[in-house]
Parts: C-alpha cells; structure tokens; sequence
C-alpha cells in the first residue's frame, strides 16, 4: 500500500512527514531511491543531500510546471510559502521510469558492477544508441577489429539502425534504408522500408532486448551471477536477448515455439544459450510461450527473471525513441520537400513494441497513419479471430499490453500465401530475372534479399494503405524491415519442396496476381469504438490468465499514460543510471 499525503498515493511504502514555519512549509518523503514529479516534469540537478534555499526554489519552479527530483534515501525540501496554498494541487508520483523499475538494489547493482569490470563490459547509452556519433572515439577505433555478430562486448555499441552496412570492422552512418520503386509496388507514394539486417543477430529485436534488460541491470533488479534471464518470444527477441546476455556474460533462457525456422535454433546453440525450450505450435501459440514462463516461476522463482516481451514497456520504449527517432531523421534529411509530407508507419505486430515508433511519429507529424498488419489466418485485430499462419515474428493471437491501441488507425490482414509466395519471386533466380524485365532496377532487385517474411508482409500492408487513401507521390510510407532472408533459407528449401523448381512462369503468375493485381483488401479502418474495443480484448489475456489488474488495463486507455511512458525524462533517467553503472566499473574512463 502507499502512503496518502493530501490526497495523493506514493506508488511505493514511504514516510511523509510536513511541517511548517513562519517562513517555509517543509515536505520530506523517506522511501527508497526513485524520482518523484511535480506537475509532470523531472528535473535531476538539484542536490539530494541538502535542503534548497527559497531563493534556489523560487528559480526552478513555477506554476507552468516544473519538478523536483531525488534519487537518494531521504530528502527534505523547503518551499516558499506561496506554494504553500497549491499543496492540493501537487501530484507525487513516480514517473514513468518507475513503471519499469521499482527500486535501486545497492547490494545486487554492486554484483552487477564487479562482473562488469571483470568481463569488460562498458553499457551505451540509449543516446548513444540513436546517435552513435556521440559514442567515445576510442571504442570506435576498438570496432575497426570486430565482426558485427561477434560476442564481443564492445558489440554493444552496435546496438543501433545506424550501423555501417558491413559484417566487419564497421562504423556509423545514417542508418540503412530501401525504397521501393513504383515498377514494383505499383502506386506512385514513396515505399521506403528501414533495414534491420545490419543489428547485431541480424534483427532490430537485440535494441528491444536491450531496453528491457539494461533498465534492471543499473538499477540491481537483475542479478546476472545469481539469477537467469528468460526471453519468451516466437524467434528474433530471444535472439536478441540471448546475445545481449552472452555480451554482458549473462546466462539467458530462450523460450519459443519449437515450429519457427531452423535458422533460429541453430543460432541460439552457436552462443552457446544456457537454455533453449521449444513450446508446442508455431507462430501464433503464444500461449503455450506464457504457460511454460508461468511453470518456470513455479519451479525456480527468483533464480530468473522473465522479460516477456509482450509486456515490457522497455520494448516500445526503445521503439519509441530509437525506430520512430530515426525514421523522422531519414524523411527530414532525404524526402521532405515543399510537397511532402510523413503519411504512414506500417508496422506488423508481434510484440507492438515496433508499432509504438508510430506513436513518435505522430508527435512530430500529427497527420500520418500509423498501420497495424497481422496475419489474415490469424485475424485477432482484423476481427478478434485466432488461426495459426507462416508470417514468422507477427500474429500471436492476441493484442499485446504495450501496443497503445489508441494510436493505431487502421488494421490490415495480408494473406500468408501472398507472402510466401512472393518472397520466391523476390529471392530466386527467375523471379529476379522477370523483376527486371518488368523494369525494376537491378540494385532493388540484389537487395530484396533484405527483407524477411515479415518484412514482405509489412510491403503488402503499406501498398495497400497507399491504394486505400489514393496515395500519390507527395506520400512518403515508412515500415520497418525487421530481418532479412539469412534466417529463412530453411523455408525456401521447404517451399521448393512443396511447389517445385521456380520458372518464368510462375513468377509472371506471381507478380500479376500478388503485385500488380494487389487491391486494398482485408482493411479495417478504426473508429473510436474499435479502438476501444481492442483495448478491451486485452482483458482475456491479460487479466483473467496473466495476472494483470482491471485497474491496470484502464490506465492503458488513459492517453497521460503513454505520453508519461514515453517522456524523454525516461529515457534521460536510464541514461544516468547507465552512466554511473560505467562510472563505477572505471572502464570507461582506462580506455
């Protein structure tokens, strides 16, 4: 329970003690280390440690909103007495951050800390992860020897879109991007498809894994010689997680449907996971995911900690800034003109941490659509349907906790057969050889082999959502491409297996019918009611078999919630802990 003080409830147990003087009205909260907001608005650069003077006060607040912050074990602050009428209107509460991280444990952080400096591990900032041109001279230089997939700490640091598209010794550039050119698409808007391929794993979900991990490991919620890390995910974010632990020397739990492509399993045993389980189905059994995390509490309880990426905030936190950040850098920097404008994010959602970029693009581009697409076998946001399907990474037969429904415009189902089928055309040789003749240009048509299953699927969606509005080419269309063919050569040997030798025919059959003969259907523009229904769906996973409140899911409909949830105080805060983390290892500074 917290404590009340006026009418307000501290997220946590804590003392509150007020007094008053002729002077000054004192407030002193004792409770464990965390920030605490005044009207919304943090501020870290007033001492802890000491009781600030009315005249420091009377320049740091005022009644538009400012804030007072303190990460320590007790504060005492002394405010003016003509703040002394407005109490009642004073909100403590813990910010967003506190949402993902409850506490600071002194005692695990120091463990975290010494196997740091032992094993060499230096943590970047999430701002260096979005603009990598602030990260240490001296740690580029050290990337010049090291292979982009190599289990390397400094690895790291790759942990961004901006990666030189190399496999080894690589630095920084603006990111990685294709366009897709109307001889392929079919529509005149601008297709421009963001390349995940060149992460660390070969996928954008290593930067999820990071925002969930990294945010506990600063702050003692994670303990990694104690304590495994259990990723439960139908492919990439295990991956992920299980790569960013074998850099931070963590041992990791990979939990995913034993259907998804081979690729996944080898690589996981190539790093030498500590443990890889296979759950029943394919994509869309998730539910099989969360039945074996819920028997891994029963049998080990804190000896793991579960980073269920369907919930974890960090995920579409690390989306929010990182995806949706650079994508408004690319459109600034490379298609804004006088006639231009962002028209729409197309996301497929497995987790919904991707999607939530769409909520940072909205903020910069209050007009753009932002575009769901799932798995016409699997319809769950189409038409609250359930299916299994072959479009690895999306349609999981639920609406995930983090995905801010009230952000989302439309839901588009694409069939699983259109992307299979069209990712032989994209990647064997005579669907290549027809691309060309139908006058795609042959640098397009070498790099189709960036895109995955998923990624085809988020294609479809985005010329469809062109076609839809009558896109023209002022529109600019962005989605993410979340992998690339390295990880499905398994299910292009299945599909030569099941459908034979690929010729000229069946790739002018394939292209007329899936491309040009594309129409928007299976699209589900979303009203009010909708959107609100969908949150409400979330009910059946989330309350009645996953332990979430009802309390809890009405806040998820609260629009302050997500914009506290994705304040920039939020990612400043990890970013100070992370700090500290690597002022205390000392290797930052004996580089």
């Amino acid at each position: 329970m917290g404590a009340r003080w006026r009418g307000t409830t501290f997220a946590r147990p804590c003392e509150v003690r007020v007094s008053g003087s002729r002077g000054s009205v004192t407030l002193q909260v004792l409770v464990y280390p965390g920030a605490f907001f005044w009207r919304g608005t943090l501020l870290r650069d007033l001492d802890a440690r000491k009781r600030a003077p009315p005249e420091e006060m009377n320049k740091r607040i005022d009644y538009s909103g400012s804030c007072l912050s303190a990460c320590c074990t007790a504060r005492s602050l002394t405010f003016p007495p003509e703040f002394a009428t407005i109490y009642d209107s004073i909100t403590y509460a813990y910010e967003a951050l506190m949402k993902i991280i409850e506490s600071i444990n002194q005692d695990v952080l120091q463990k975290s800390i010494e196997r740091a400096r032992e094993r060499g591990v230096i943590l970047p900032t999430f701002e260096q992860q979005r603009d990598p041109s602030k990260i240490p001279e001296k740690i580029k230089d050290k990337l010049k020897e090291v292979g982009l997939w190599d289990i390397n700490p400094l690895n790291l640091f790759r942990i961004t879109w901006k990666n030189e598209p190399t496999l080894s010794g690589g630095g920084f550039g603006e990111g990685n991007w294709l366009e897709f050119p109307p001889e392929l698409t079919g529509v005149e808007a601008r297709i421009v498809g963001l390349i995940g391929k060149w992460f660390p794993t070969g996928a954008h979900k290593v930067g999820a894994a990071y925002g969930c991990l990294v945010p506990r490991l600063v702050s003692g919620n994670f303990d990694p010689t104690t304590q495994k890390a259990v990723w439960p995910s139908t492919g990439n974010y295990c991956r992920g997680g299980a790569y960013d632990c074998a850099l931070l020397d963590c041992p990791a739990v990979a939990i995913l449907p034993e259907g998804m492509s081979r690729e996944r399993f080898e690589w996981l045993r190539e790093i030498g996971t500590d443990e890889i389980i296979g759950t029943p189905g394919t994509e869309s059994n998730v539910k099989e995911i969360y039945d074996k995390c819920w028997e891994l509490r029963r049998e080990r309880g804190d000896q793991i900690v579960i980073f269920n990426q369907f919930d974890e905030f960090g995920n579409s936190v690390w989306h929010y800034n990182m995806t949706g950040g650079v994508i408004d850098e690319i459109y600034e920097n490379h298609y804004k003109n006088d006639r231009s404008r962002l028209s729409a994010f197309i996301s497929a959602t497995g987790s919904a941490g991707t999607i939530a970029a769409g909520d940072f693009l909205r903020t910069r581009h209050p007009s753009i659509r932002v575009v769901a697409v799932e798995a016409l076998q699997c319809p769950t946001l189409y038409q609250f349907g359930f299916g299994a399907h072959r479009i690895e990474g999306i349609g999981d037969k639920h609406i995930p906790w983090i995905h801010n429904v009230r952000n989302t415009d439309m839901v588009i189902a694409v069939d699983d057969e259109q992307t299979m089928q069209l990712m032989r055309l994209f990647n064997e040789s005579a669907g290549r050889e027809y691309l060309v003749k139908r006058g795609v240009d042959e640098e397009t048509v070498k790099r189709l082999d960036r895109l995955g299953i998923s990624c085809i699927c988020n294609l479809v969606a985005a010329v469809k959502t062109a076609k839809y509005y009558d896109m023209d080419s002022r529109d600019v269309i962005f989605l993410p491409l979340t992998d690339s063919m390295e990880l499905y050569n398994s299910r292009m040997d299945e599909m030569r297996e099941q459908h034979g030798a690929y010729k000229t025919e069946t790739a002018i059959g394939h292209f007329e019918r899936y491309l040009a003969g594309m129409t928007p259907d299976y699209v589900r523009e979303l009203t009010y009611f909708d959107r609100k229904a969908l949150h409400n769906f979330k009910y059946f996973t989330w309350v009645e078999q996953q332990g979430k409140s009802s309390d809890d899911l009405n806040r998820l409909w609260d629009e302050d919630f997500w914009k506290e949830l994705f304040s920039a105080e939020q990612v400043r805060e990890w970013d100070a802990l992370i700090n500290e983390f690597n002022e205390a290892t000392g290797l930052l500074n004996a580089l």
